[in-house]
This record gives structure tokens, C-alpha cells and sequence, in this order.
């Protein structure tokens, strides 16, 4: 059983366009996620674009060696089951969903996740909403062939712009789900990017993180706990539905 971190990249975001290329310190958003999973660099495949505006991401993965797929601008769900055809995931391969406006990403949380997955059996574990983190650090588990079962079975636009709604919502009376679920609530810190203050947000905790990619979810918690100021950046800014 094999796995693969797909992470769905744009340059067409409407709230805040060519967000993963923003600078942070010497590097773009999406270079510094990617950093942030260095130890699972051959794991990973960025989902990007079809459509014209994606040139950037494939320089970005080119130059760092990253496997890409370009697929689908809206039909998210047929990107990433193409990106794992491509790729060659068999049924039972774990596909870990990923969001390139999550440049803090934790690659140990997402190893507990993925524990949780095989220990537990589930069908399905998520790291996001409810779950005790700060919004910013999501990410979803699942067997490739549940992805294939979305993308046959899914109908609606909604289901398949966002990717994991035909399995969390549609037919999660069929499936044993799981969250990973932190021992403490650190959920009102926002450290994912969608709006300008996002970027502004970041940008200071990045600086107080000393521009590097080297921290550990528990010295994440400690900056934002002692730099109260970041929090009151972006807080509110309401999270995008998905």
C-alpha cells in the first residue's frame, strides 16, 4: 500500500489571484508548502490547470523536480483522479488531499493521519474542520479506488469542484470515517490563504518563524500564542465553503 500527496494548485483564485506565488521571504507560497513536505518529495504530484495560466506552478515543480498533472480548471475531482491514473495508483493506494494555500502544512500530522487510516480501518480520515487545528493545516485520506467511486458516481457541480463532498456528504452512511483530532483547540488560528489579510497574516508568522520551513507544529502554536497581534490580522476572514 502506496501513497501519493496530490495538491490541487491555480493561479486563478478570484478572492486573491496567483496566491501560491506569492513571495514569502526568498520563496513562492506554493515552494515553501513543498519545503514543508521535503520528506515526502517523491510522494507528491502537484494537480495544476489546463487551461493557459498554469505555466508558473509546472516552472516551480520543474525546477524542483515535482511530478505534475494539468487537468480540468473546475472539475477538481476529474483533475485528481487523472493525476492518480497518470501516476499509476492501484485500488488500495492512500491518496492524501492536499490545498496548495496551506503553505504550513505539517507532514507529521499528515503521518498521523495516515496511521489512523490503516490502523482504524477507515474508509475516510480528515484533518480539517472540527478538528481542533488551525484551518490551514487540512488534508484528507483515502483509497485511490474511493476516488475512482467519486469520480464515476458524482452529479453535481459542487461535487466535483471541491473533490471529497460525494464521499464526506453524499455517501458518508456508507463509509467509516475518521478525524484526527488534536488534544488541544488551537482552532481559532487561521493560517491558510484565501484573502489579502491571509497573505498579511502569514507573511508576519513566516518572519517570526525566522523565513524557514524548520518548525514544529508545537513552535507554530507557540508564535501564534505569543505574537497575539498575527491572529488579530486576518480573523476575520470567513473561510471559504467547500
Amino acid at each position: 500500500m502506496s501513497f501519493k500527496i496530490v495538491i490541487q494548485a491555480r493561479t486563478t483564485s478570484t478572492r486573491l489571484p496567483k496566491k501560491v506565488l506569492l513571495p514569502l521571504a526568498n520563496k513562492t507560497v506554493l515552494e515553501v508548502m513543498l519545503k514543508r513536505l521535503e520528506k515526502f518529495k517523491e510522494n507528491i504530484i502537484i494537480a495544476t490547470t489546463n487551461d493557459g495560466t498554469q505555466k508558473e506552478i509546472v516552472k516551480i515543480c520543474e525546477k524542483h523536480n515535482i511530478k505534475y498533472y494539468e487537468g480540468d480548471t473546475n472539475n477538481v475531482l476529474s483533475r485528481y483522479y487523472e493525476a492518480c491514473k497518470k501516476f499509476n495508483l492501484k485500488s488500495d493506494d492512500i491518496v492524501i488531499r492536499c490545498t496548495s494555500d496551506c503553505p504550513f502544512i505539517d507532514a507529521n500530522l499528515i503521518e498521523q493521519a495516515i496511521k489512523l487510516y490503516k490502523t482504524s480501518k477507515a474508509d475516510y480520515v480528515s484533518l480539517g474542520a472540527h478538528s481542533g487545528f488551525p484551518r490551514g493545516l487540512d488534508s484528507e485520506v483515502f483509497s485511490f479506488l474511493l476516488l475512482k467511486n467519486a469520480f464515476f458516481n458524482a452529479k453535481t457541480d459542487y461535487e466535483k469542484e471541491h473533490v471529497t463532498p460525494y464521499l464526506h456528504t453524499t455517501i458518508k452512511n456508507k463509509l467509516k470515517i475518521k478525524y484526527l483530532i488534536n488534544k488541544n483547540n488551537d482552532s481559532k488560528y487561521r493560517i491558510t490563504l484565501d484573502e489579502i489579510d491571509d497573505y498579511k497574516a502569514i507573511v508576519q508568522l513566516y518572519e517570526k518563524l525566522g523565513n524557514n520551513e524548520n518548525f514544529s507544529y508545537e513552535k507554530l502554536i507557540l508564535t501564534l500564542k505569543n505574537n497575539p497581534y498575527i491572529f488579530e490580522i486576518n480573523k476575520h476572514v470567513e473561510q471559504k465553503k467547500s
